[in-house]
């Protein structure tokens, strides 16, 4: 992260990002806008919000027929002005079109909730989870993001980025004893299978990142950016969700075998521990592939209607990279259990009984 921080990061992609207003939505009616009566349009009256035009009427004009998104009165957008329409000039009246919904108010509520009910079922180690979430998002916002727009190698970003989140989040939930070690060392080595993974098998499958609209605007805004290399980092960053959570179930379940049973050796709790890997596994590749499929849905909507065979929605670039995305993210899954099962097994069998004991005590939370 040293030698990849970003020390210059410019507005490169200011031109494809359209600056807009606040408004709320005061009225909405409907009038003849074409050659003939049955020929009608939508307005939506707004207020501007804030800024130096604010309290300044506006009207946004759709079409009766488009595609346009159902709006209320009272409802929050972002909009941008446009150019006056002909036939509707009005006294301090101005032609807006929507840009977005603002969906900051009800964002902060969802995340309140989330935040308290974590706090009251995990307390402290809820809190430290959030601290530990806080952190992701800091090291994605100041230096993933700025460094692959400082022109850094997105994979190298993206491969440091996540060993930190990954360390930081497991220390600051579990501690730094040696369940943590383990399950650190697990996270690394897993990641940087993922990772090589990732790279190998989109460049086999020919993958290019230009599925996607904003694929599109940001080769226009700068067409240096290498969209592959976005792609390969959101699969690795993707994968890490997953795998510190199963690293770090493995290595408090070799603990708690320890700590209940002193006796055991290397072999017993290895095999112990994999008993539960392995069914841990099975639900978290299922909550892989329905996470994956869920993003997919418009494709899948499609194949199901039979406009497209199996084979021709499988080869859709968009598919494919859903496809590349949960099979690599599940092979390193599948990687860390036992990799990670082992390393805690000798951690473990070379831990004084009373660390072992104040480990076990001290479980596994699906917090971070």
């Amino acid at each position: 992260m040293v030698l990849l921080w970003p020390t210059h990061v410019g507005d490169t992609f200011s031109e494809v990002v359209q600056p807009s207003d606040k408004a709320t939505v005061t009225g909405i009616d409907d009038r003849p806008c074409g050659a003939t009566v049955s020929d009608r349009c939508v307005r939506v009256l707004i207020e501007l919000d804030g800024g130096d035009d604010a309290g300044r009427r506006g009207v946004i004009q759709w079409n009766a027929n488009g595609v346009d998104p159902p709006v209320h009165v009272g409802d929050k957008l972002r909009v941008a002005q446009a150019e006056e329409i002909p036939g509707y000039e009005e006294a301090n009246q101005a032609t807006y079109t929507l840009v977005d919904f603002q969906r900051g108010p009800a964002l902060i509520v969802l995340f309140v909730i989330f935040a308290l009910m974590v706090l009251l079922l995990s307390r402290l180690r809820g809190a430290l989870s959030l601290l530990g979430l806080a952190v992701s998002l800091a090291v994605v916002l100041v230096y993933i993001i700025p460094a692959i727009l400082d022109g850094s190698s997105p994979v190298a970003v993206a491969i440091s980025g996540s060993l930190a989140i990954g360390m930081a989040a497991i220390f600051l939930a579990h501690g730094r004893g040696p369940k943590s070690l383990a399950a650190m060392l697990g996270t690394i080595v897993s990641l940087l299978l993922t990772a090589l993974l990732a790279l190998l098998f989109t460049h086999w499958t020919r993958l290019t990142g230009l599925s996607g609209e904003e694929s599109f605007a940001l080769r226009l805004a700068d067409p240096t950016v290498s969209l592959q290399g976005l792609l390969i980092a959101g699969m690795i960053i993707g994968a890490l969700g997953v795998l510190d959570d199963v690293t770090v179930s493995q290595s408090s379940t070799v603990f708690a075998l320890r700590a209940a049973n002193p006796e055991m050796g290397f072999r017993q709790l290895f095999h112990g521990a994999m008993d539960v890997g392995k069914d841990h596994v099975a639900a978290t590749v299922n909550t892989l592939v329905l996470a994956y499929a869920g993003s997919s849905l418009p494709v899948l909507l499609i194949f199901a209607s039979g406009a497209l065979s199996a084979g021709d929605a499988l080869n859709l670039e968009l598919v494919a990279e859903q496809v590349v995305a949960t099979l690599v993210g599940s092979i390193g899954l599948i990687a860390a259990v036992p990799g990670t099962t082992a390393v805690a097994a000798l951690l473990a069998l070379h831990t004084p009984r009373a660390e072992v004991e104040h480990e076990a005590a001290h479980g596994h939370a699906h917090t971070h």
